[in-house]
């Protein structure tokens, strides 16, 4: 083993040279292609919306937050991506603040794309469902992920004139395009508003030590565009249309001559925001309202009918939010296509036991609540569902071909019932998790050991998972034992990899960090955390897992030799820098200082570090990834079975390799940018392992493999599998030419060259 060791680093000595002496070319990179799919978890994120086209069966779209827009496949019976196309240099785009279809065409659709609204917005237009887009840079902020996200929706297409389109800003106002979205104007006509307001100082909501929250500031504007298709006929634009802004004064607008002018609606409840507006074939409109725009939280809300011919106004709410031990709001409301009079609403921040669900067949003047014992709920195809309960349920909709069928939008997911008029009769509904390949997930780690489970990943709200059947959500769900909001960091000992460390977040509840000695088939807390520490961070283990460095968020790094009962501070280090363990040597721990641009490396087990005299970038402010932050920049990297042997990514200064322990380090000239590194097994013929780099090589953003160290690279994704934000790049150490890596809403993607992927089994696919 040693001698192999010791082969390997020498080739990686001289690979690593001839890299650097590599000149850059301003042509673009070989390529190679590749077969891309998800890790089967089953989604996971917050599901904002879902359209359903009034004119073609099983045809529907759905949207989320961050992870892009879908469109149903009702012969695959799955979701498919439509944005995977969006590469890191529009990841904003990635956060669908609104969608629509148009009514009189199945081939239209239409996505308002903007994750925050500090970046830039687009609006992107497709006449194939989605298949490719066009797009129109907007001068309007969006904000998929901002408040009242799952309000709306914001943008419509007129039923009768599909060449028109309104949609409603955040701090903009009305707009209007009058060429299916190619161009856009502002609607003058439409009444100023304020864009964002206090709450009134009396509602009907009790004080309750629950309201004690900061009020979100970002606006949230115009929430709902309505079309009266019947005022209107086919090839004229549509006179009477509604739109809703949310505030708590007058908040609902009418216009009777196209959008022209506006006046507010007669007689309009106020004092609570609406969020959703629905149309009842007979003519009356539902509307849903909350105290807050949600999601984080909701304290108060209603349900009302307005019926246009009389200008009457109707509460129909199905639970009034009253006492302090539960304040809740109201998120969404939906109607039968076929029979007009049978209604369906949710409630929203209804979380103990969870939120609810009213079915009314007579207009709302009474209501069911579906969920009782009864209630069957299918949590097989992810399994990890059964620890989540339905909350956030931001948009609900009843299928306009099949009025039994009834889907909703959960934090977490899609649910669907198939048989939803049974609780007319009194009978029990049953209800399937939904999400068979919509996966809206935020990876933080990643890690692929030489044994066991080929995938552990640290996962944003749902912990992690072990994966042994990529294609299969894990039976035993997330992981066992403690279990984080967040899991932040995850490593594995280089030489004895079946122990496992992770960080995350939570309660003070327990210590915000576990360890495994099976893998991660099973995990139990360590002994304690670090002083002062505030969890999650960083963490690193030796290869002979008997000593763990963590350095908890905002804090220093410690070390332990008894899993976590005693922590000392290394020496030599001061707040923040990521610790990384050499894979080989026990005694060998390093660390980089994004501040002074120094590397660090401790030979005693991280009892101490001294700095290296090599010269190195200082790490640059970014704010352009996933969160509106760009995260760490110059993170260091050792290569798995090769002692002393480091690499360096940033995002602006590209890749830099050390093969002495950090005592000098050498730049790579054909990688401009560098934003993260994994290892996998070697090529065929090869003793150094596979490089994958999510970077910028010859002027070219994209993922690159690299079989000779660095010397030449291939580019091994294509444009229309880019998948937004890229990070946690890792290869697998038992699989040739396979690659994980984590996406910024779009899950965990896995890779492997089309020569072999379908000689795979499928549990490794």
């Amino acid at each position: 083993m040693k001698a192999q060791l010791s082969f390997l680093c020498l080739a990686a000595v001289a690979l690593g040279l001839a890299g650097a002496r590599g000149a850059e070319s301003s042509a673009p990179p070989r390529s190679e292609p590749y077969v891309w799919r998800n890790v089967v978890i089953g989604g996971g994120g917050f599901v904002t919306g879902i359209i359903m086209h009034p004119r073609e069966k099983g045809l529907m779209y759905a949207r989320t937050d961050v992870g892009g827009a879908y469109r149903w496949d009702s012969v695959a019976a799955k979701w498919i991506p439509i944005t995977d196309w969006i590469g890191m240099a529009d990841v904003n785009l990635t956060g669908i603040e609104s969608l629509a279809v148009d009514p009189s065409d199945v081939d239209r659709v239409y996505l308002t794309a903007g994750t925050y609204s500090s970046g830039p917005a687009a609006i992107l237009r497709s006449s194939d469902r989605g298949k490719t887009f066009s797009r129109t840079d907007v001068p309007f902020k969006m904000g998929g992920n901002e408040a009242g996200r799952f309000n709306g929706e914001r943008l419509a297409v007129d039923p009768n004139d599909g060449k028109i389109l309104f949609f409603g800003s955040r701090r903009d106002g009305l707009w209007r395009s009058d060429d299916r979205g190619a161009t856009w104007k502002k609607a003058e006509g439409f009444p100023n508003f304020p864009t964002n307001s206090p709450p009134p100082a009396t509602t009907n909501a009790a004080a309750s030590p629950r309201r004690r929250f900061n009020f979100s500031q970002q606006p949230v504007g115009i929430v709902c565009v309505l079309f009266d298709p019947a005022s209107g006929t086919p090839g004229q634009p549509t006179p009477v249309i509604y739109a809703a802004a949310s505030t708590f004064s007058t908040n609902s607008f009418r216009s009777l001559d196209g959008g022209n002018t506006w006046q507010a609606v007669e007689g309009q409840p106020v004092g609570l925001r609406p969020n959703h507006l629905v149309r009842a074939s007979d003519g009356m409109i539902y509307a849903s309202y909350g105290r807050e725009p949600g999601p984080n939280i909701m304290t108060d809300g209603a349900v009302w009918k307005f019926d246009p011919k009389k200008n009457i106004w109707t509460d129909i709410t199905p639970l009034k939010p009253a006492g302090t031990d539960q304040r809740f709001g109201y998120g969404c409301i939906t109607v039968d296509a076929q029979h007009p009079s049978t209604v369906m609403a949710t409630t929203f921040y209804h979380w103990g036991p969870h939120d609810l669900i009213f079915r009314s067949t007579n207009g709302g003047a009474n209501w069911t609540q579906l969920w009782q014992e009864s209630t069957e709920w299918d949590h097989s195809s992810a399994p990890y569902t059964k620890t989540r309960t339905p909350h956030w349920m931001g948009d609900i909709k009843i299928n306009p071909f099949n009025p039994d069928q009834v889907l909703f939008t959960t934090g977490y997911g899609v649910w669907s019932c198939s048989n939803i008029t049974a609780a007319d009769a009194g009978r029990p509904t049953h209800w399937e998790f939904f999400n068979h390949g919509l996966e809206e997930t935020v990876p933080l780690g990643l890690i692929s050991p030489p044994e066991g489970a080929h995938l552990l990943s640290a996962l944003g709200d749902l912990d992690g998972f072990r994966h042994n059947d990529l294609t299969r959500s894990p039976e035993q769900g997330t992981f066992t034992g403690p279990r984080f909001p967040n899991s932040e960091s995850i490593a594995f000992a280089g030489r004895t990899p079946q122990i496992i460390v992770r960080t995350g977040n939570g309660g003070n509840e327990h210590v915000r960090a576990a360890i495994s000695l099976d893998g991660g088939t099973s995990w139990q807390a360590l002994g304690a955390e670090p002083p002062e520490s505030s969890g999650a961070g960083s963490i690193a283990l030796s290869a002979d897992g008997k000593t763990i460095v963590w350095t908890p968020r905002h804090s220093t790094p410690h070390f332990s030799t008894d899993q976590g009962t005693n922590w000392v501070a290394c020496l030599g280090l001061g707040p923040r820098p990521a610790v990384v363990a050499d894979s080989v040597n026990r005694a060998r721990f390093y660390a980089f200082d994004s501040d002074t641009g120094r590397l660090y490396a401790s030979t005693n087990g991280a009892v101490s570090f001294v700095a290296g005299a090599a010269e190195l970038p200082k790490a640059a402010d970014f704010t352009g990834g996933f969160g509106g932050s760009g995260g760490a920049d110059g993170v260091l990297y050792a290569t798995p079975g090769c002692e002393g042997d480091l690499w360096l990514a940033f995002r602006s200064g590209g890749l830099y390799h050390s093969t002495n322990g950090g005592s000098a380090f050498t730049k790579l000239s054909a990688v401009n940018e560098a934003y993260s590194l994994g290892f996998g097994k070697a090529a065929p013929g090869r003793d150094w392992p596979a490089l994958y780099l999510a970077g910028k090589v010859g002027k070219v953003q994209a993922l690159f493999r690299s079989d000779d160290n660095g010397a030449t690279w291939l580019r091994i994704n294509d444009d229309q599998h880019q998948y937004g934000w890229v990070s946690h790049v890792t290869g697998d150490p038992r699989i040739y030419g396979r690659v994980y890596f984590a996406t910024g809403g779009r899950g965990i993607i896995y890779g492997d060259p089309v020569s072999t992927s379908a000689s795979k089994p499928m549990g490794q696919r």
